[in-house]
């Protein structure tokens, strides 16, 4: 995939904020399902990734993230929207 100024752009998932705590960075979790290549049953497994919080999103929320060159020690992804915004609850 490339842009308009045809630079290669990295792939994009879609996850939930698990934590918002530190400074510009955020902690998204990936759920993901697959076959096992065995027993055939359909096993769900997950992946914390961490990104950049350039949007402000917050626990609970639902965020598109790209893949970026790498930004620190953890940080490979950038957000670039936030799809879905968190119920507040009192």
């Amino acid at each position: 995939m490339t842009d308009k100024n045809n630079q290669k752009l990295g792939k994009t998932f879609q996850g939930v904020v698990s934590s918002d705590k530190m400074t510009n960075t955020i902690t998204i979790v990936l759920d993901y399902k697959f076959r096992h290549p065995i027993y055939k049953k359909i096993v769900k497994r997950n992946k914390k990734i961490h990104a950049e919080n350039n949007l402000n999103a917050q626990i609970g929320d639902t965020v598109l993230v790209r893949e970026t060159k790498p930004l620190s020690k953890l940080k490979r992804f950038t957000t670039l929207k936030i799809v879905k915004k968190a119920e507040q609850t009192l």
